[in-house]
């Protein structure tokens, strides 16, 4: 690592003894990251979620042992970002565990609909309905879908704050179960409440195990340790003063059984630290590529032993390892990067738990609904290709079906495009990263180049109860989001799939 980057990672750490910022975030003090306790005061209970959720497991168990014995073989859980991320790493790393198949919907996609409903017997599926706020659009657009099918609660579980529209819903249709969350945890920072834990314990999973690893990691991030010792706090600082030192691209190289535990950090990372024009870029799923190819704007992160990137730290580029013992550290892990995360975000000198650019998205998408939306047309990709300098990324943003072979198609292009332009590059699939990247890149560094890529489903599905359909919805989604961006100022064209392969054919 640069010697001037790990000066810069131990003044910091010094700093934060000498101004007690440890003790005062486990104190719960705002002014860590903000003069205003709003949005702050009241999202701390992560901190302490795996010593107060314990009792609860039980309750999800017999949920579990219920409706196995009924029969059921299938967890559909319709939720979107914070609601869904966490419990899909889970799944993915215990794959053999004793439970439901779980199966995430976060598309609007008609095609992805069909997809899903291709590989479940509805009649033997739980319907795990998750939504924070209780009024996610998709989520509600989802759970209308699907009880026009199966109109029965005992198919149903909400899991969502107290006293929420979705609460309501769920207690009158009678809900199998309904299962309120901690309402001082934001959607992000949630993995380890009911919207990660719930999913878990139905897949299987023994959720003790991750909340013992969460607390052991957080022990060693409790006031009274030097933070130079605090494995939350290094990284943390770390992260921050890279970005503050250029290197602002987080570059995640996983084992492949945890591999979309990229997907949660990258969420975890963008929405937190993008806004007021500073940010840190999470780069998830980039294969590693020769030194060539990159740029003095990287910061690696390794999760155990990575052989493939000893030619990139001997071309000087800084690397961090973080020692591995496989899918049972998943709970010390989502731990250990919240801390981070908000560390990180105290460098930056912004606040972590607040999204103030989310919204004018969701407004942007209710206008084109309502029909006002803006003009489609934007800049051939050619020309806003041509503006990428050292230090920018460019993000695929595809409003498509999230399969296996679309994605790879994508990441062809993606790697292509770091190959050809020697930046960063990241891979999105929408409405999904909306509640992900969104924040990041209307309120972020305007350091970001956009694809967006789109095409027309050829058939549709209704969503009951409303005057569109799903591919609408996702049409406006998509129409709304490159308003924003180009509210913001970004740069974006807009391109078919076929489109943008042949442009690197």
């Amino acid at each position: 690592m640069d010697p001037s980057l790990e000066d810069a990672i131990a003044a910091r750490l010094e700093a934060m003894d000498r101004d007690r910022v440890i003790d005062r975030i486990w104190e719960g003090d705002h002014t860590v990251w903000s003069d205003h306790p709003q949005e702050v005061s009241d999202r701390l209970g992560w901190l302490r979620i795996q010593r107060e959720i314990g009792p609860r497991l039980q309750e999800f168990e017999a949920l579990r042992r219920d409706v196995m014995a009924e029969g059921f073989q299938t967890a559909l859980l319709l939720g979107m970002g914070g609601s869904s991320l966490a419990a899909e790493v889970m799944h993915q790393a215990f794959p053999d565990s004793d439970g439901l198949r779980l199966i995430v919907l976060d598309s609007t996609d008609p095609r992805q609909m069909a997809d899903v409903e291709a590989q479940v017997d509805l009649a033997r599926t739980l319907f795990v309905v998750s939504s924070k706020s209780g009024g996610t659009i998709e989520t509600l657009s989802h759970l209308a879908y699907f009880w026009e099918k199966i109109p029965s609660g005992r198919h149903f579980i909400a899991i969502t704050d107290p006293g929420t529209h979705l609460e309501q819903v769920a207690r009158e249709r009678g809900f199998r179960s309904v299962f309120p969350n901690y309402p001082e945890i934001g959607g992000r920072y949630s993995a380890l409440s009911c919207f990660g834990l719930v999913p878990a314990v139905l897949c299987g999973i023994d959720a003790s195990d991750l909340l013992e690893g969460a607390e052991r990691i957080a022990g060693f991030c409790e006031p009274g340790i030097p933070a130079r010792l605090n494995p939350g706090a290094w990284l943390g600082a770390a992260l921050g003063e890279a970005a503050l030192a250029g290197r602002d691209k987080l570059t995640l190289v996983l084992p492949p059984e945890i591999e979309l535990l990229g997907h949660w950090i990258e969420q975890l990372v963008a929405e937190s630290s993008g806004k007021n024009g500073q940010g840190i870029v999470p780069v998830e799923s980039e294969c590693p590529g020769s030194p060539a190819v990159y740029g003095t704007d990287r910061l690696f992160v390794v999760l155990g032993d990575d052989g493939q990137l000893s030619e990139l730290e001997a071309a000087g580029q800084p690397i961090l390892r973080i020692p591995y013992d496989g899918p049972a550290a998943i709970g010390a892990e989502f731990w250990r990067w919240e801390f981070a995360t908000a560390i990180a975000c105290h460098v930056l000198g912004v606040n972590p738990f607040d999204q103030p650019n989310v919204q004018g998205a969701k407004e942007a998408t209710a206008a084109v609904l309502a029909g006002k939306g803006g003009d489609p047309r934007t800049p051939a990709l050619e020309s806003v290709l041509a503006t990428v300098r050292p230090g920018d990324y460019i993000a695929i943003l595809a409003f498509l079906p999230r399969n296996p072979t679309i994605a790879a198609r994508l990441s062809r292009v993606r790697h292509q495009l770091r190959d050809r332009y020697t930046v960063a590059t990241t891979l999105g699939f929408g409405p999904r990263f909306l509640h992900s990247t969104g924040q990041l890149h209307k309120g972020g560094p305007n350091t970001g180049v956009f694809i967006q890529v789109v095409d027309e489903p050829p058939h549709d599905r209704p969503v009951p109860g409303q005057p569109y359909t799903f591919g609408e919805l996702e049409a406006a989604q998509a129409q709304g989001d490159l308003d924003a961006l180009r509210a913001h100022g970004r740069r974006v064209s807009r391109v078919g799939l076929e489109e943008l392969e042949r442009a690197f054919s």
